[in-house]
């Protein structure tokens, strides 16, 4: 039977393998598959603190400098999962409005899943699909500004309008 250390060990490696963070050419840090990555394949959990929504708003920010940016992950329950504390390499995946991969929630766990085939080198992007707790307005819009660069990009990390 294997312990519980060892499976987490075990998994730490394989993840390890999958991907790797460094400097992005996007925004900030990024994470990069380590190796070519499976449509379809589990890459990594979104971990941290679980805390409430109300708990979220009245953190002070990581950041002074940039308050809106932060590793907050919002579930339909009205959980929060606050990367910044206990979080792993998930939280410096980038946003993209034209993604490579998606978060699925299994059991109330959020994990990155691959959208498509990946190659080795490849910075992973998922779409952040933020909605706003304020109205929105441009001036939101921008501060949730998109630098990802794409064909379809919409200029914000906002949830599109559309939808």
């Amino acid at each position: 039977m294997i312990s519980t250390e060892m499976a987490t060990r075990k998994r730490s490696r394989i993840r390890q393998k999958l991907i790797e963070t460094r400097k992005s050419g996007v925004h900030g840090q990024g994470v990069f598959a380590a190796c070519a990555i499976r449509k379809g394949t589990r890459i990594i959990e979104y971990a941290g603190e679980r805390i409430s929504w109300k708990a979220a708003q009245d953190l002070a920010p990581n950041d002074p400098k940039h308050p809106h940016h932060t590793f907050f992950f919002s579930l339909e329950n009205g959980t929060v999962i606050n990367a910044g504390v206990n979080g792993n390499e998930a939280r410096w995946i980038n946003h993209s409005c034209a993604p490579n991969c998606e978060t699925r929630d299994h059991r109330g766990r959020i994990y990155v899943h691959a959208l498509r085939n990946l190659k080795k080198g490849e910075e992973l992007f998922y779409d952040y699909r933020l909605e706003p707790a304020d109205r929105r307005t441009k001036e939101l819009e921008n501060l949730f500004r998109c630098h990802c660069g794409s064909a379809t990009c919409r200029g914000t990390m906002l949830e599109p309008l559309d939808e």
